[in-house]
């Protein structure tokens, strides 16, 4: 009987290895499994893309000529600082040379540390990461809600290998990023953990979507007067593809954006996961600009390109390709409006919230045409 029980905990330990090797290491039957997940998933996809068939794209884009274009970003700015133009200030605090054990990363020369503090105290913390032989282009990688930027090491060691410097940003209090407590006159002391919790600050003289953006434009000022970059590119993952989209429709220093799994149209969320966060869904910014109109803002001028990356397969959000549906109307915009491209790339490489191999190819491709 012993032998018995014990010959039964080594099969199910047997699978369970087995089980756990295929979901980590895609050994026998991953690949099996994970076709047959992805044809479930293609036939509930169906579904969903039928049912937006009938949405009339145009009518929801109110763009035709280049005042509609100045107008959209003259307000976007207005609303976000009560004022007629961004933030010209320096960063509080540069540490240059910083060690950080975390970034042992291959070709880096050095990393800096750049502290931007705004109202509320609220502080954001990006590193800059120098490669030994920069190329004179800096990707700007902004990580989503999953936390530091060290989620990114993957993506910031490959462009660091192909020599771009590298501007890291975490999310407004994830990661490095303070928490801190605001005393409130009207609720008391408020300690700020959540971006829901924002709009206790929101007033008719500030609004809090400046947390998200702010720290980017105060960098840029930084790296404009002590660098001599060629260009500025924006890379984001799910949050971070996010504050790309509405970051490069604010500022045209931003050459090519790729957002990762960061948003689409309000008319596609169909499904809760997509809603988003705070941020995301405020009527206020995106009665100003939609979704769709940011994405031609984005796109628009010259040597200036969108290219938003869904994964197929997400495991998060933004999964599936109804996406494609408004594609043709975006770019066929973009085009009419003189220069500019916008794309979408639909990554079926994966099942994972991630930004994969196949998608790093991709963004280099578009990076060096």
């Amino acid at each position: 009987m012993t032998k018995f029980i014990f010959f039964i905990i080594f099969i199910a330990l047997s699978f369970f290895t087995w089980g756990f090797a295929s979901g980590v290491y895609h050994v026998f039957p991953y690949d099996s499994i994970f076709e047959i997940k992805n044809s479930i998933y293609d036939k509930n996809n169906d579904n969903i893309e039928f049912e937006i068939l009938d949405v009339d794209i145009e009518s929801l884009i109110h763009i035709s000529n280049q005042n509609d274009l100045d107008n959209k970003k003259n307000s976007l700015i207005n609303y976000i600082w009560k004022n007629d133009s961004p933030p010209n200030y320096q960063p509080n605090f540069v540490d240059t040379n910083i060690v950080d054990d975390r970034f042992d990363l291959s070709n880096l020369k050095s990393i800096d540390k750049i502290t931007v503090s705004m109202k509320y105290d609220v502080e954001s913390i990006s590193y800059l990461f120098n490669p030994e032989n920069p190329n004179n282009s800096l990707i700007i990688y902004h990580q989503g809600h999953a936390g530091d930027f060290i989620h990114g090491k993957e993506t910031i060691q490959y462009f660091i290998d192909k020599n771009y410097s590298v501007l890291a940003f975490s999310m407004p209090l994830v990661g490095l990023n303070n928490r801190p407590v605001i005393d409130d006159p009207d609720f008391g002391k408020i300690k700020l953990d959540l971006h829901e919790e924002f709009k206790f600050l929101e007033s008719d003289s500030f609004s809090t979507i400046s947390y998200f953006v702010e720290p980017i434009v105060v960098s840029l000022n930084y790296l404009d007067k002590n660098y001599n970059f060629e260009s500025y590119n924006f890379i984001g993952i799910s949050g971070g593809g996010w504050t790309g989209i509405l970051y490069s429709a604010i500022d045209n220093r931003i050459s090519k954006t790729y957002s990762i799994a960061g948003s689409s149209p309000f008319y596609l969320r169909s499904i809760p996961e997509n809603f988003g966060d705070y941020e995301q869904n405020l009527p206020e910014l995106y009665r100003i600009a939609n979704y769709l109109e940011l994405y031609i803002l984005d796109s628009h001028g010259e040597g200036r390109g969108l290219l938003q990356i869904f994964n197929k397969y997400d495991s998060c959000c933004f999964s599936g390709d109804i996406y494609l549906d408004y594609q043709p109307i975006i770019s066929d915009k973009v085009s009419s409006l003189g220069t500019g491209s916008f794309q979408i790339f639909i990554d079926d490489s994966h099942d994972e919230h991630k930004i994969s191999e196949k998608s790093f190819r991709v963004i280099l491709e578009d990076l060096q045409n």
